[in-house]
């Protein structure tokens, strides 16, 4: 796990029912504005109505997300921060699973779903930055592998040699969901006996922010009280607050895991999905849609 209260599942755990709030005052630095210009960078902070986010911490001390290894690094070059915390969450999956195949036949059924919502907004304001200032020959030649949703689950695959089924779900709030779902069924069908999946987001840059401010989707009326912003069954709820990190779990063939001694956590019995035919971001108040999705994950 890759979260604002921590790297990794013991550091998100020993937080969490310390009662720590991985939630904080935006800085201007969270804007990833660095191509822009100084009175621009302050403008459009001003201009922010929201001012609170779930920020991952950095920095190289245990528990922090280190940029130097994975972000700065020459082979890191072509990633993005949403990539990067996938791979960061991948490996402790796969190493708490002790699931490191050398075998081919097991690599060939070893696979990766693993979606996002949105990517690298930021690259995409960056690069639109130069053609303004006409300076498109300094666009990186890895900015369309940058951006890519699936290029999570393609630098996990690639990282591990994994080569059974490589997919990624684009569903917004619900692709995490739909990516360990859809691996539960790619097991099912038999085109895997083992799915590294979950899901990555790094959205807390100038442009997803503004979006999320201007679709008023976002709450302003906590901005000098953070930790109490995110009240989503509160009566004075008006808004989420955006936030960023990863999760990923490895999912295993029942009597496969059992055939190697794999530590079992939980089993998935069930998935289902429906689409609530309402509205561009509100659900109906009958919860019709959300009904429907647990029926038919029941009825498995």
């Amino acid at each position: 796990m890759v979260t604002p209260l921590g790297c990794g599942v013991d550091k998100t755990w020993n937080q969490l029912i310390d009662g720590k709030c991985g939630i904080r005052a935006l800085r201007l630095e969270d804007l990833k504005m660095n191509s822009f210009d100084s009175e621009t960078q302050l403008t459009t902070f001003d201009q922010l109505t929201s001012k609170v986010a779930a920020v991952v911490p950095t920095g190289t001390n245990k528990g922090e997300f280190n940029e130097e290894l994975w972000l700065n690094s020459k082979e890191h070059r072509s990633m993005t921060r949403f990539v990067a915390y996938a791979l960061c969450a991948a490996e402790e999956a796969l190493r708490d699973s002790n699931w490191f195949p050398t075998e081919q036949e097991h690599k060939e059924r070893t696979g990766v779903s693993i979606g996002g919502g949105i990517g690298s907004v930021s690259d995409m304001l960056d690069s639109a930055q130069l053609i303004c200032e006409k300076r498109l020959r300094r666009l990186s030649p890895f900015f369309v592998p940058r951006i890519l949703i699936n290029m999570a689950s393609g630098h996990v695959s690639m990282k591990y040699g994994f080569q059974g089924p490589n997919h990624a779900a684009v569903t917004a709030c619900a692709t995490g969901s739909h990516s360990i779902g859809d691996a539960m069924r790619m097991i099912q069908f038999g085109d895997a006996d083992v799915m590294v999946t979950g899901g990555t987001e790094s959205s807390i840059d100038a442009l997803s922010i503004a979006g999320f401010c201007r679709s008023r989707a976002l709450t302003t009326k906590y901005n000098s009280l953070p930790q109490e912003a995110s009240r989503p069954f509160d009566s004075g709820r008006d808004g989420f607050v955006i936030g960023e990190g990863s999760g990923v779990l490895v999912l295993e063939e029942l009597e496969h895991a059992k055939n190697r001694g794999a530590k079992i956590y939980a089993e998935i019995r069930g998935y289902g999905m429906s689409g609530d035919a309402y509205h561009i971001t509100q659900p109906p108040s009958d919860g019709r849609g959300a009904i429907l999705a647990m029926t038919r994950a029941l009825r498995q």
